[in-house]
């Protein structure tokens, strides 16, 4: 049974910084492209950012671009998202994805997912 467990979230001031961590369990790790996605209340479900199976290959939403990093330890079978000036609209559940049937670059919609973690809270006071 696959299961993705975030953690690393929290409580930060605005221009503070978190580091996300997501640890994957019975999957083959190295063949899934992963994914951040965040919901905040009352909105959609959005893309944060992804990156490839080796990792050579990484998509940011245009609002994370040069604040958010996306990185995988294969090793360790964890995914990380290193979130930087952090602002009050990055408030949201940030949750990471598994696309196993993707084996070439990184998936910017939620539909090509097929495995979801439960997610984890992250707040940004102003």
């Amino acid at each position: 049974q696959v299961q993705l467990v975030e953690s690393g979230g929290g409580l930060v001031q605005t221009g503070g910084s978190l580091r996300l961590s997501c640890a994957a369990f019975g999957l083959t790790f190295n063949t899934a492209a992963l994914g951040w996605f965040r919901q905040a209340p009352g909105k959609e479900r959005e893309f944060v950012a992804a990156i490839s199976r080796s990792g050579d290959n990484t998509a940011y939403a245009d609002s994370v671009k040069g604040r958010f990093t996306i990185s995988r330890d294969n090793a360790k079978n964890t995914v990380y998202l290193q979130m930087n000036s952090l602002k009050p609209e990055d408030t949201a559940v940030y949750y990471c994805a598994a696309d196993i049937f993707r084996f070439y670059g990184a998936s910017t919609s939620s539909n090509t997912y097929n495995y979801w973690g439960q997610g984890t809270q992250v707040t940004v006071s102003s």
